[in-house]
């Protein structure tokens, strides 16, 4: 039977806009791989009324309640005497989790004051939720009907701590089988990814969702079956129909994004790359050497923002730059070689654009990019120009010009055909573009 769940987070500070609610997010993606519907999500003030309302609401009509917030030590903090009411519960002082909380403040040097003893009541009929790493425990609420509620502290390191090591393991053993996802990281926009694969979005086991991000999209799998080796195979299987669909643009399963995969890869291989950089201002390095081990595959990373850096740096001449306009094909090709000469990496990639928002060139709106990949074993140049500018941000335009850059380095290193642009052998002309 599946399982309905709605999400409560309580703070004024959140319907204020104070406080970002990354909550709720973190708390719909876990809730989702376990297979437990969610099909609301709710953010009310720290007001006992307008709570009570809303839990009593949301238990007639969902079977598991999860609250995130209104669990310290101040008087607006009622989340746990409100859900307690609702779930015709009670709560009592706790002795042990008041000596938990009065050794917490000692190790950080502090002495409790009388208001935190709010923060030692506990669910007389329920339980409580032991927290490690913060003074206010959670609870877990049933009413007679089967129904739960679990409360968990606001701030999010100790909600996502006590999710982990105490939430989700007793949630697990609720199913009658297990549940396992894997996602997998595309590039390109939603709306495109999906018109190709949509009959496989329609299946019940596995199920797939796609979540848009910038640049690049995220299909999750999510099977049910008796034994986790089973749901694994499940998703591992529809997993490979995805890619054999999405083909190259499909990168990676269970990623935190491009760059971690770019740095496994080099490293597999046994290269090294380098990044020259004028409109991206070292984005693509930044990201690189955000994955730890990149110093194994990455030493040098040129940040070429004047025309005269490019010149000094990397040994593009001035001339070429003075004919062809520091924005061009010309120039992006020889940023690239310059970058392998000075580094001696066996790849390199180089950007030189208009980020806006302004600078418009004619037949050069903002937006436009052109990225160069450079190959010491061959010799060649890869070319690309991109026409960004229907984003209309700077930070976007940068962003995607970063990912395609990352992209570029990937397919060299595997040996993957470009998703378009040129490949120059050495000694050809560089075009326009």
């Amino acid at each position: 039977m599946t399982v309905v769940a709605e999400i409560i987070c309580v703070g004024t500070e959140l319907l204020l806009g104070d406080i970002v609610n990354t909550n709720a997010q973190f708390l719909s993606r876990e809730l989702a791989e376990l297979g437990i519907t969610v099909l609301h999500q709710h953010v009310v003030g720290d007001n006992p009324a307008r709570l009570e309302a809303l839990v009593r609401e949301a238990a007639a009509r969902s079977d598991l309640l999860v609250l995130s917030g209104g669990l310290g030590p101040t008087a607006d903090d009622l989340t746990k005497e409100t859900v307690a009411a609702a779930f015709g519960d009670t709560l009592h002082f706790d002795e042990e989790e008041w000596g938990k909380i009065q050794a917490f403040f000692a190790r950080t040097h502090r002495r409790p004051t009388e208001n935190n003893r709010k923060q030692a009541m506990v669910p007389t009929r329920g339980s409580k939720i032991p927290n490690a790493h913060g003074t206010a425990p959670g609870a877990w609420f049933r009413d007679e009907a089967g129904r739960m509620a679990v409360l968990m502290p606001g701030v999010p390191r100790e909600m996502k701590a006590m999710w982990a090591e105490q939430v989700r393991p007793r949630l697990e053993a609720h199913q009658n089988c297990t549940i396992h996802s894997m996602t997998l990281r595309v590039l390109g926009g939603e709306s495109s990814i999906a018109s190709k694969v949509a009959p496989l979005f329609e299946s019940d086991n596995p199920t797939a969702a796609i979540y848009c991000k910038t640049g690049e999209s995220e299909i999750r799998v999510t099977a049910r079956a008796a034994t986790r080796a089973e749901a694994e195979a499940a998703c591992r299987a529809r997993v490979e129909e995805f890619r054999a669909i999405l083909g190259p643009c499909a990168y990676d399963v269970d990623v935190p994004g491009l760059a971690h995969t770019v740095v496994r890869v080099l490293r597999e291989q046994g290269l090294q790359a380098a990044t020259a950089e004028s409109c991206t201002g070292g984005l693509v390095a930044q990201q690189l050497t955000g994955v730890p081990g990149a110093s194994e595959v990455f030493g040098y990373g040129f940040v070429t923002y004047a025309s005269a850096a490019k010149t000094r740096l990397l040994g593009v001449p001035a001339e070429l730059i003075e004919r062809c306009n520091v924005v061009s094909g010309p120039v992006a090709a020889a940023m690239a070689r310059g970058a392998l000469q000075a580094s001696g990496a066996e790849l390199s990639v180089a950007l030189t654009g208009l980020a806006g928002p302004g600078g418009a060139l004619p037949g050069k709106p903002v937006g436009t990019v052109y990225l160069a990949g450079g190959d010491a074993r061959t010799g060649q140049v890869h070319l690309m120009r991109l026409d960004l500018g229907g984003y209309a941000d700077r930070d976007n335009i940068r962003t995607r010009a970063a990912l395609y850059a990352l992209d570029l380095l990937r397919r060299m290193a595997l040996g993957l055909p470009l998703e378009f642009g040129l490949t120059l052998e050495p000694g050809q002309p560089v075009p326009e573009l």
